[in-house]
């Protein structure tokens, strides 16, 4: 309990006054008589008894009156949670050089499966390295020659699954590709649109706080296991697009990589038909928008750095108290109201005087 307008209980001292004044007017007889030891033995009615009562009553009147001019409050807490969440694009790589043998749990499988397989330990959590992300959207973009999207942003994790499944080696030569700079600007766009969304929501929603979700920071993260060769942007024209609307880029090679310098790369880079991991873009990616580049040989070394990942990229959630304060002023002003009107009706009947 709590009063908004405390100051207006010094109104309670001149209540003493005022009965004061009210019992001196009361000590002047109407009627004198020489001697009233007479009417001693008469004794006194339950009239006289309860003289003194309709000016009791008026004083809580005024106490409970003053106390509602105080305006009495009773705070209600509440606790909700507010999730610092991550909005992570995941963007992968389904050209179809991806469906090369790679190790998974000591079988040799392809490696865009091993790919979909370990990004769902990471999603979920695998019991050891990987904790999973519970709080955090995430998002699915998968490119060959062309990006799409597969699953957008979501904290509904469980239906991640089923739109991975759907993410499959590329079968047309008409498709084949690896437009890495396109999948990186489609990727930074959906984060940008979730986060400009998400903020008109939460002021929309401001008065209700339960399931406040606000976007600590935003990622990519790429895996490829080529050199860029198709779309229209180059990878590093949509790394600075993707930096300048805050987002990191965390940039994974799979596979082994090949050397695209000298001679031979040269020719190969003019042909747009450079193989193997492209290490240098990859880490340029990465510096520009602040993330890391890391290489990945098989399955065990894929979990080591989306591990190394988890420990940069940390979710939280906050627990907020919040108290809201209920009027009990009403309840003391209406008290006070209906003693007064027991005092008028006590004056004007049963408790009259005359004169």
């Amino acid at each position: 309990m709590r009063f908004a307008t405390p100051w207006a209980l010094l109104a309670l001292l001149l209540i003493p006054l005022l009965l004061y004044y009210q019992f001196r007017r009361r000590r002047h007889p109407a009627l004198t008589y020489s001697a009233i030891a007479l009417f001693r033995p008469l004794g006194g009615t339950w009239r006289q008894r309860l003289a003194s009562l309709p000016l009791v009553l008026r004083a809580l009147a005024l106490i409970l009156l003053v106390t509602g001019l105080a305006r009495p409050q009773q705070g209600i807490e509440k606790t909700y949670d507010i999730s610092h969440g991550i909005a992570i694009e995941m963007v992968i790589d389904r050209s179809s050089s991806m469906g090369e043998e790679m190790v998974f749990n000591n079988n040799a499988t392809s490696r865009l499966e091993v790919v979909k397989k370990v990004f769902a330990e990471f999603v979920s959590g695998n019991g050891r390295e990987l904790a999973g992300r519970p709080n955090d959207l995430i998002g699915l973009v998968s490119f060959a020659r062309y990006p799409e999207t597969v699953c957008p942003l979501t904290l509904a994790h469980e239906a991640l699954s089923g739109f991975m499944e759907k993410v499959q080696l590329v079968t047309s030569r008409a498709e084949d590709g690896t437009s890495i700079g396109d999948g990186i600007a489609l990727a930074a766009a959906r984060l940008q649109k979730a986060e400009e969304q998400l903020s008109r929501q939460n002021k929309q929603d401001k008065t209700d706080s339960a399931g406040h979700y606000e976007i600590k920071s935003k990622i990519i993260i790429l895996l490829t296991d080529g050199a860029h060769n198709a779309g229209n942007l180059t990878p590093l024209e949509a790394a600075r697009l993707a930096a300048s609307w805050g987002i990191r880029i965390y940039t994974i090679g799979i596979g082994e990589d090949v050397d695209t310098s000298g001679i031979q790369g040269f020719f190969a880079r003019l042909n747009r038909l450079a193989q193997g991991v492209d290490k240098k873009t990859l880490a340029e990616i990465a510096k520009t928008t602040g993330g890391i580049f890391r290489l990945a040989a098989d399955a065990d070394s894929l979990r080591t750095i989306y591990a190394e990942i988890d420990r940069l990229e940390k979710s939280e959630m906050e627990s907020v108290r919040h108290i809201d304060y209920a009027e009990h002023f009403p309840v003391f002003v209406l008290t006070a109201l209906a003693l007064l009107v027991l005092e008028m009706t006590l004056r004007s009947t049963v408790l009259r005087k005359i004169p």
